[in-house]
């Protein structure tokens, strides 16, 4: 832990490390008080991410994992701004995404449920934020899926969203939901947000942006810090 939460986290933005609903966090939560960690300089002076770790089709989860044919789903666009509490533009910072298919499927041995796996579709994309803060991915829409928190449960359709920060030990992780489901108000995950926060994890629909016969577009803006810092699942 490279800082005290109990000190520097608001805790009326991000989530409690403890959430009964959520099942999962009375395990893996602390239970007693956190000690803070002063940073070292391996902590601050770490190697970076830059543009040379990118691949040309990162960005573009329609294509990075094709193997035979277009993956199944419906294509989206998704793009925002990276910002810190001032609104100013936080450059070259590395984004990573994961997600479901489009049938709320998971490649991963642990995902079994019974819903189709797409082999044009591998569920991980990665950019660097522009001079400007910007940041854009190509994806298909995610499904919806259960899970084995509480009876009937399932988590609304989502993309897992990651930050690296002047180096790779400082790293932030959320989430980006949809506008107008129905899930929102059902998911422990989502609720375990504070109230006040909830809307800064829901994407905006953008009709300007998006790509006319092609894919629908969604705004999801980011801020670091401050009164409208985006709510984490970590901050490391």
């Amino acid at each position: 832990m490279t800082e005290d939460l109990d000190y520097k986290r608001d805790w009326t933005v991000h989530p409690p490390l403890i959430h009964p609903p959520y099942k999962s966090t009375l395990s893996r939560g602390p239970t007693k008080p956190l000690m803070p960690v002063r940073q070292s300089l391996l902590e601050n002076s770490a190697p970076a991410y830059g543009n040379e770790v990118l691949g040309k089709l990162d960005a573009d989860l329609t294509l990075n994992g094709r193997m035979n044919g277009e993956p199944l789903g419906e294509r989206i666009i998704v793009k925002g701004r990276v910002r810190d509490e001032e609104n100013r533009p936080v450059r070259n910072t590395l984004l990573e995404i994961w997600q479901a298919n489009s049938a709320g499927r998971y490649i991963h041995l642990i995902d079994q449920h019974q819903a189709p796996l797409d082999p044009n579709f591998f569920g991980g994309g990665r950019t660097i934020t522009d001079d400007d803060g910007y940041y854009e991915f190509l994806t298909i829409r995610p499904g919806a899926y259960p899970w084995g928190n509480h009876p009937n449960a399932w988590r609304p359709p989502h993309i897992h969203f990651s930050l690296f920060g002047l180096s790779f030990t400082q790293r932030l992780i959320t989430q980006m939901y949809f506008p107008g489901d129905p899930l929102l108000d059902l998911d422990p995950i989502f609720q375990g947000t504070p109230m006040a926060a909830r809307d800064l994890l829901i994407s905006e629909f953008s009709i300007k942006d998006t790509k006319p016969d092609y894919a629908l577009a969604y705004i999801f803006n980011i801020t670091l810090r401050g009164r409208n810092a985006t709510p984490w699942e970590n901050q490391s």
